[in-house]
């Protein structure tokens, strides 16, 4: 496990730059990996960031549409033009147990090299979280302020 950051936002404006930026710096290094998908799994509590968050990574991949939480669907597929084939965001808020996640065709997408994939509410899949990931942690300080903490396993 590797610490890389601890970041605080003022706003919801700032809490999606962080995403933007990051999806820029991880599309500019990111090296094609036959072990599966570049996956970031954000965790914190209803209204803490993490759909602003995604909706400024998305920005940072040069996604044209807005993107929008998957929280009834479950999974929404968005097309890259570049290194990268697919944004995958993945919203297990309604899921209840790891036997609901069996029909997502979770294995498919963690493999896929040529993808990135956002999920939140990922501590929903317990022993199905990859071991290399990065995750997220969003914490509400006040009202606009978030704490987003960003930790990176190999």
């Amino acid at each position: 496990m590797d610490h890389i950051d601890t970041i605080i936002t003022k706003s919801a404006q700032e809490t999606k730059n962080v995403g933007q930026k990051l999806a820029t710096a991880v599309n500019e290094s990111i090296v094609l990996d036959s072990k599966g998908a570049s996956i970031f799994c954000l965790y914190g509590e209803l209204g803490s960031g993490k759909t602003t968050f995604v909706q400024g990574f998305s920005q940072g991949l040069d996604i044209p549409s807005r993107l929008l939480s998957p929280t009834f669907i479950i999974v929404r597929r968005y097309h890259i033009s570049g290194k990268i084939s697919f944004l995958y965001h993945i919203d297990l808020y309604r899921m209840k147990n790891v036997l609901d996640l069996e029909s997502l065709g979770l294995a498919e997408i963690f493999s896929d090299p040529s993808a990135i994939v956002l999920i939140e509410w990922a501590e929903r899949l317990e022993s199905l979280l990859p071991k290399k990931r990065t995750d997220i942690y969003f914490s509400v300080i006040s009202e606009e302020e978030r704490e987003i903490e960003i930790i990176k396993h190999l």
